[in-house]
């Protein structure tokens, strides 16, 4: 197995190199010229032809590339274009707290409610509960996030008062003692977080429910209840384990969302998050911090892909024998 992976990480740098290529090609294709935003934001800043040339930008693509490659592999991810002139990665290490949290806090709260759901709603397939909860569940996936941010905002911020509108702290919460700021942090993040819970949770419970009736069926599940087995060894040594394998599959391939998944949230609620400079970088076309994140986003992907193939190895032990014989 350990092969295997290792075969695939080195697969993995030339389609890295060709993912890197499309997407510096398409972002110099969008039209907008940095420079001219540097300018408008700095009165004292040089010509635009003067910054065209201190940027590279007036060289051919293939050279600017190479340029960019080269300070990648050296551990460099430029200055941004922007008048602070910040490195690439101080923007990229202020941002990726904020949103490793929200991520890693959604997914606890998705997997600590989808997999008991999901499993109690398997056992009670076709009943009552079921089919309520089964609509609510569609209701919640078919709900886009950005409406359901919006209609949170004005029912819960504007309406009752409830949580703020944006940001991530009171102003003013700098004087404050400790675990007032973090309790003050914690509020401003509760809408959001509610918000990306929705479609995540129902997605997640139907996944788990769907691949336990699957199971449900199998004969080893009948055999074993055919022998007298209790219903709980049944579903704990049997139906769980086997349930959980495609929903190993599924947490792997959800590790580009700490990017993507994050630009609406975090742009509607004005949270200083990865989301947000992604989205503030593309709209002042602020190649260099740009880059980074759908490099980052592009290892992501392939990392989820061969951390999802080696859990799933590690849980399924017909797997691991596919893998040693190929």
């Amino acid at each position: 197995m350990l092969g295997y992976l290792l075969r695939r990480l080195l697969a993995s740098v030339p389609l890295l190199l060709g993912i890197t290529v499309l997407c510096f090609g398409v972002m110099h294709l969008a039209p907008g010229d940095p420079t001219q935003l540097m300018g408008d934001f700095d009165p004292k800043a040089k010509s635009n032809a003067a910054l065209v040339a201190q940027s590279g930008l007036n060289d051919p693509l293939p050279v600017q590339y190479l340029r960019w490659l080269g300070h990648i592999l050296q551990g460099n991810l430029g200055q941004s274009l922007m008048p602070d002139g910040l490195p690439v990665a101080q923007k990229l290490a202020e941002a990726l707290p904020l949103t490793l949290w929200l991520n890693g806090v959604g997914l606890l709260l998705v997997l600590g409610l989808s997999l008991p759901l999901g499993l109690w709603l398997a056992a009670r397939a076709g009943g009552t509960a079921d089919t309520t909860a089964t609509v609510l569940l569609y209701l919640g996936l078919a709900a886009p996030s950005v409406w359901l941010a919006l209609l949170g905002l004005q029912w819960f911020g504007v309406t009752l008062g409830w949580v703020p509108l944006s940001g991530l702290n009171t102003f003013g919460a700098e004087h404050w003692p400790w675990w007032q700021r973090v309790a003050d942090t914690l509020w401003h993040l509760t809408l959001p977080l509610a918000v990306g819970l929705v479609g995540s949770l129902a997605g997640l419970t139907r996944y788990v429910r769907g691949s336990a009736l699957a199971v449900l069926g199998q004969p080893f599940v009948l055999t074993a209840h055919a022998k007298g087995a209790t219903p709980r060894r049944v579903w704990l040594r049997h139906t769980l384990r086997n349930a959980l394998l495609p929903t190993l599959t599924l947490l792997g391939l959800s590790l580009p969302g700490l990017i993507g998944g994050s630009v609406i949230l975090e742009s509607l609620f004005g949270l200083p998050g990865m989301g947000k400079l992604f989205y503030d970088s593309v709209m002042m076309r602020d190649y260099p911090v740009v880059m980074a994140l759908l490099l980052i986003g592009a290892a992501l992907t392939l990392l989820g892909n061969l951390l999802a193939d080696a859990a799933l190895a590690a849980a399924d032990p017909r797997v691991r024998a596919g893998l040693q014989h190929p």
